[in-house]
């Protein structure tokens, strides 16, 4: 039973109690005379006269005469007594008392949840309200908690495993990779961990999937073969490396387990037929060497499929701009800090759409963001119809932003827009 549900329960309980006591009294009339009791009393009362008018006759106080006299009187004065009566209406305060008990029966509960809307907190009835909002500082806080207990018992590997699921949803790297390596036999073991695992160490090389992350990938494609991070990571690596074979290997089993017609379904499609139509040109290059022919003067397969797909969203939905650091402020940068440049949805999820990492010694700094600098299974630039920029001098050289940051904004940038000027002039507090 949900807290929601108890707290209605309980309340309803409550008014039903509090009407109970405050009606009941009303609503019940004063409970008139029984006209049998009072018969049966003055039947009582004429034996015992009757009785007492035979003592007298045997004592010889009372005549004959007065005797049957006296027992007639009696007899007519019962009679009187027992005639039936005819019914009253109930009384003035009875059914005042009714009409009292009916208004509060209406009022009552009409008060309550009058008064609770006014001064209570209806949205807390509702489940979704009731989540617990929690600030960056609490996010730290708890972090920091996880890390001392960590430190304390480092043989917990699902608390490192705990630890660097939740870097990682904060964009901090560097540190989740750091945590994912000290999950021991739990890693080893799980090709979920493993995949993810490769993808933060994929982010930290600057999105190159090459060396320790295609191992992991491989490792947890053992355990799986069908593990649909995985599968994807493999695909991607092997788009680096012009490996079109294997991008439609692997992506094609992906494939097999989206939902038909869905946009991820579509895109990765899309990136499937141009591995194969690539795959189909080289064969036919190598058909024409060996026959003796002459070789085209350009081969496709020298542009990754994935980025072949997104061609033309990128001619349309590319960022052009330039970053350059504010005179008043360059004193606090030293050349080799890390730069980053962002694209972030204006609203929502603070994950990057498309980022950039070099240094400040790039500075002035042309750049552009595009949907092929997506990070892997992330959104795109092309999904939102305006973003914000971001370029940020990271003092700690990590994406997350940290005290003493220099960095500089600009918000509502649309898709397609050229020309863009980022200035580096504020001071992270």
């Amino acid at each position: 039973m949900t807290p929601q549900t108890t707290f209605i329960l309980a309340a309803a309980l409550l008014l039903l109690v509090v009407l109970a006591i405050l009606v009941l009294p009303l609503w019940r009339a004063p409970k008139p005379k029984s006209a049998v009791d009072r018969q049966q009393a003055n039947l009582e009362i004429f034996r015992t006269q009757l009785d007492e008018l035979d003592r007298d006759r045997s004592q010889g106080l009372l005549g004959e005469g007065d005797f049957e006299q006296a027992r007639n009187e009696l007899q007519r004065r019962l009679l009187a007594e027992v005639q039936p009566q005819p019914e009253t209406p109930p009384p003035r305060e009875i059914r005042s008392g009714r009409k009292t008990a009916l208004a509060l029966l209406v009022a009552i509960p009409l008060a309550a949840a009058s008064g609770y809307a006014v001064l209570g907190q209806p949205q807390g009835l509702d489940a979704l309200q009731t989540k617990a909002r929690v600030t960056p500082q609490e996010i730290e806080v708890m972090l920091a908690r996880l890390v001392d207990k960590l430190n304390k018992n480092p043989g917990d590997t699902q608390g490192w495993a705990m630890l660097a699921r939740s870097y990682k949803a904060l964009g901090r790297y560097a540190e989740s990779a750091e945590a994912y390596s000290h999950t021991g036999v739990l890693l080893d073991s799980d090709a979920v961990l493993l995949a993810d695992y490769a993808e933060v160490l994929g982010q930290v090389h600057g999105g190159s999937l090459a060396g320790k992350p295609s191992e992991l990938i491989a490792r947890a494609l053992m355990i799986d073969p069908n593990e649909p991070q995985a599968l994807f990571l493999a695909g991607a690596a092997a788009t680096d490396r012009q490996d079109f074979p294997d991008v439609i290997d692997y992506w094609g089993r992906l494939l097999l387990q989206l939902e038909p017609g869905s946009e991820d379904a579509r895109s990765l499609e899309a990136a499937v037929s141009k591995a194969r139509e690539i795959v189909a040109q080289m064969d036919t290059v190598a058909k024409g060497r060996k026959a003796g022919g002459k070789a085209p003067t350009k081969v496709a397969a020298a542009e990754p499929p994935i980025k072949a797909a997104s061609a033309a969203a990128v001619s349309t939905e590319r960022i052009d701009g330039e970053v350059v650091l504010s005179g008043k402020i360059a004193a606090q940068a030293s050349p080799d800090d890390v730069l980053f440049v962002f694209a972030r949805a204006e609203e929502g999820s603070r994950m990057p759409l498309a980022v950039i990492r070099t240094s400040v010694a790039a500075l002035p700094l042309a750049f552009h963001l595009d949907d092929a600098m997506a990070l892997p299974g992330g959104q795109k630039i092309s999904a939102f119809k305006a973003v914000n920029l971001e370029a940020r001098v990271a003092k700690a050289g990590r994406a997350q932003s940290s005290s003493g940051d220099l960095f500089g904004m600009v918000k509502g940038v649309k898709p397609g827009s050229k020309g863009l000027k980022i200035v580096i002039d504020q001071v992270q507090p």
